[in-house]
């Protein structure tokens, strides 16, 4: 069952001279993981920000629309959300400290073309076989 769906796009750029910003000022969005992905690659540093901004975005309000007795703002969950590939799938692990959290899987997909970055994020409630 879908708990949450959260949509976002945005333009890539907004984010070129991202690469220029300190540590601690990226840290406030990003985890030191995702700062050191998106600079590994200069030419790709502007996209790879902006997919990971909308994605942290579209779980924001997906976050919102399944929990919305949950009053959040986006810099307060930014920093949870970390945005990861596995076996070169996008993944997302949010690390709130919110129990309605732990029956809850999170999708995510991410896609861009050279001006616009998209994310789309969904909560569902977990379903145990027995």
């Amino acid at each position: 069952m879908i708990l949450g769906i959260g949509i976002d796009a945005i333009e890539i750029a907004r984010f070129k001279k991202w690469y220029a910003y300190t540590p601690q000022k990226l840290g406030r969005i990003f985890s030191s993981e995702e700062i050191n992905y998106c600079l590994a690659e200069p030419a790709k540093s502007a996209e790879r920000f902006a997919v990971r901004f909308a994605a942290k975005e579209a779980a924001f309000k997906a976050l919102s629309s399944a929990y919305p007795h949950i009053k959040l703002n986006f810099i307060s969950i930014a920093p949870f959300c970390e945005i990861g590939k596995i076996n070169n799938v996008p993944i997302i692990t949010i690390t709130l400290p919110i129990s309605e959290l732990r029956q809850t899987h999170v999708l995510v997909s991410l896609t861009h073309t050279k001006n616009i970055a998209c994310a789309i994020v969904i909560f569902q409630k977990n379903i145990l076989k027995r």
